[in-house]
């Protein structure tokens, strides 16, 4: 019975520690009065959990602001020097590797670009492995203060009780890649790091939730726009997010191949490889020799070019068709789920979003039933190329803030025998 109380009691503090922390972190700088409001602790809580928090550098004074006929109340503001997290984007063109301090101010980072259509896995835990001893190097950081390692990808992820993290990417060729296991072989950090991995239209979702476009939204859908398109929900019942695998909502009943194998997706006709495909089966001219980054960068330009010439009238037709796809896209996730916003994101949505937003909006809203369309806004996110990155950096920070900063989380036990038994089989033999 005492152990049961004592459990009682940490378990109270834990959840008072988080409580202050998470408010610090998402509203500060903060009085402690103003914590207590927020927080609904009393003022001797919230001296006892700021007097730890600051004992622990998690929280520091930052300044002081007058009260009403008192002495100046000192404010307070997390630690951005207490620990550093990194946030990885394993992208369809690129693997993005960055560093970051404890509210995600980037230190350093680095870039692996990945050739067309090849993804093979063993390379990608190689850049990752690669990526996270630079960036660090970079930064002049090591393992000691590492929160944790976030990392967003492609495709469906679900968590194994022994080999942890396991990626279904179908449209990169992964079939069930137990991505953390392989990542804890390769890897020289620490087992007590832990690797958070998840959808990467999540990860950038978080990010716009947390800092950009969505905070403050009661219900939103991220799209993640690159070569192929996905999609995450954030409402009341999924804070955390559901992701959508949008882009395999057929579109065109025997349309276009599509890269997972089935026909006539929304992802074969609006996903920027496609789109680059398309204007070339039309008898457009994509540059040859750059990434796929540059090739729908000359198929916009040449739509609508900047230099006072006339358009290429196959680029803008196509250019036209790709807007009314995506707004009839939009507008089933507005009919079915009725979010307060649409936040389209990813590199090839900000470069598609900044000339041709207006006619997706349009064409979102005539697609629609009007009562959910009147309610939603469809916007750009508002954190650029880096949200998927940055995001990704936010899984192990959310559960480092929910145990109110109190050490890294715990490895699934299962995991780590599990890949310790692989690779002492590889060396057997």
């Amino acid at each position: 019975m005492a152990q049961r109380t004592r459990r009682t009691v940490r378990d109270l503090r834990r959840s008072s520690r988080a409580a202050v922390l998470q408010h610090l972190y998402f509203d500060g700088p903060m009085s402690r009065p103003e914590l207590g409001t927020a927080t609904g602790l009393s003022s001797g809580s919230v001296s006892n959990v700021v007097t730890e928090l600051v004992a622990d550098q998690l929280v520091e004074e930052a300044g002081s602001v007058e009260s009403d006929g008192g002495r100046p109340r000192a404010l307070l503001r997390v630690n951005p020097g207490h620990g550093h997290l990194i946030g990885i984007d394993v992208g369809e063109t690129r693997v993005r590797v960055a560093v970051l301090d404890f509210t995600l101010a980037e230190l350093a980072r680095t870039e692996r670009p990945l050739a067309a259509n090849v993804y093979e896995v063993d390379q990608i835990v190689d850049h990752i492995r690669s990526g996270i001893d630079e960036v660090l190097a970079a930064a002049g950081l090591g393992a000691d203060g590492l929160i944790g390692v976030g990392i967003g990808v492609p495709g469906v992820v679900e968590h194994d009780p022994v080999r942890g993290a396991i990626v279904h990417g179908q449209t990169i060729g992964w079939d069930a890649v137990p991505l953390e296991t392989l990542l804890r072989e390769a890897g020289s950090l620490p087992d007590s790091v832990p690797y958070v991995i998840d959808n990467g239209a999540k990860t950038l979702g978080r990010a716009e939730m947390w800092f950009g476009a969505g905070r403050g939204a009661h219900s939103a859908v991220a799209i993640l726009f690159g070569s192929g398109v996905s999609a995450c929900l954030f409402a009341e019942d999924a804070p955390q997010g559901q992701a959508l695998e949008w882009g395999h909502l057929t579109v065109r009943v025997g349309g276009r191949q599509c890269r997972c194998g089935s026909s006539g997706c929304l992802e074969a006709y609006a996903g920027a490889e496609a789109l680059v495909q398309r204007w070339q089966e039309a008898g457009g001219h994509p540059p040859e020799g750059v990434d796929q980054e540059t090739r729908l960068t000359a198929l916009l330009a040449a739509a609508a070019p900047d230099d006072g010439t006339g358009p290429d009238p196959v680029a803008r037709a196509l250019v036209r068709e790709t807007a009314e796809y995506l707004g009839a896209g939009v507008a089933g996730l507005i009919n079915l789920l009725q979010p307060d916003r649409v936040l389209i994101g990813g590199w090839a949505g900000l470069q598609f979003g900044a000339r041709h937003l207006d006619a997706v909006r349009a064409h979102a809203v005539a697609y629609s039933l009007s009562h959910p369309a009147s309610k939603v806004t469809v916007e750009l996110g508002r954190l650029g190329p880096d949200a998927v990155t940055v995001g990704a950096a936010s899984l192990p920070l959310s559960d480092f803030l929910s145990r109110g900063g109190r050490g890294s989380a715990p490895v699934r036990e299962a995991v780590l025998p599990a890949w310790r038994t692989a690779l002492e089989d590889r060396i057997k033999n």
